[in-house]
């Protein structure tokens, strides 16, 4: 064979290849862009008009991504010919699969963990939840890591694993709230008084429902003062509905009780005053 010859079969053969590769462009391209800016915003407006969860619908979303990905792909691919190298690397395609999935163990049980986290009606978008000593709220769940906004709105990237493993409380997963707040009076303050101003303020709290009612416990006697336990309920729980409601019940608490001279200190220092003096004790 001809040095043209040689010549001309490669030109023969890179044209082909380039044409099948430019097919293999077009029809997946053809496929991905009505899918990636018609039907997931199509999917995305369903969702909205019937006010799904955000959890159900940001995964839903995120799945419908990869799946036009990887059918763009697939379906361009048979369109251009490559039908034929994608079967007959089936054995090498499978070999790679085992070989991934014993090097990425932890990135597959992240995701499996995350698909029994999105299943869970009670670990939604939004939350506000607490685990080991951490507390925020879930701004995204994906397929491998929780993203969770923290109070002084820092982001924090948390493997599925660990929320799917460990003990998580979700303070909004109910449609009421309990709060819990201790005083500590002296021992000389009338314990009588000092709970009707408690259970008072509660009842004039525009965010404290009267349904649970209020109530005040005797939780304890500390060494220098009487611990009493405010316990009262607001309905739609969320972070800045509890830190406001607490505190203005707080001040509210603070400030009567200070106008009816019931002390709130806890502290075991007091002040002492009076003459310290050394007495000669006579010899026998």
């Amino acid at each position: 064979m001809t040095a043209s010859q040689v010549l001309a079969e490669l030109i023969s053969k890179y044209a082909l290849l380039f044409g099948q590769v430019g097919e293999f462009l077009i029809v997946a391209g053809v496929l991905y862009l009505p899918g990636r800016f018609v039907v997931k915003p199509v999917v995305s407006w369903v969702f909205d008009r019937h006010d799904l969860e955000p959890t159900i619908e940001r995964t839903v979303e995120k799945v419908l991504g990869v799946g036009i990905v990887v059918g763009s792909l697939i379906v361009g691919a048979w369109a251009a010919g490559f039908g034929g190298f994608l079967g007959g690397s089936a054995l090498i395609v499978a070999a790679l699969t085992l070989a991934v999935g014993f090097a990425a163990q932890d990135v597959l049980s992240n995701f499996v963990a995350g698909i029994f986290i999105v299943q869970d009606r009670n670990f939604n978008i939004d939350d506000w939840i607490e685990w080991n000593d951490n507390a925020g709220f879930i701004d995204d769940i994906g397929f491998r890591v929780t993203r969770i906004r923290t109070f002084d709105n820092e982001t924090i990237t948390v493997p599925n694993t660990e929320l799917a493993t460990n003990a998580v409380t979700n303070r909004m997963s109910n449609p009421i709230l309990r709060i819990s707040t201790t005083f500590g009076i002296g021992y000389d303050d009338d314990i009588d008084e000092t709970t009707r101003i408690l259970l008072d303020a509660a009842a004039e709290h525009d965010e404290i429902i009267a349904d649970p009612e209020p109530s005040v416990r005797v939780a304890g006697l500390a060494d220098t003062a009487i611990e009493l336990q405010a316990r009262f309920w607001i309905a739609d729980p969320d972070r800045e509905e509890f830190s406001v409601t607490r505190s203005e019940y707080i001040h509210t608490v603070t400030e009567r009780c200070r106008a009816a001279g019931i002390d709130l200190s806890t502290t075991t220092q007091h002040e002492l005053s009076g003459e310290i003096a050394i007495e000669d004790i006579p010899r026998t």
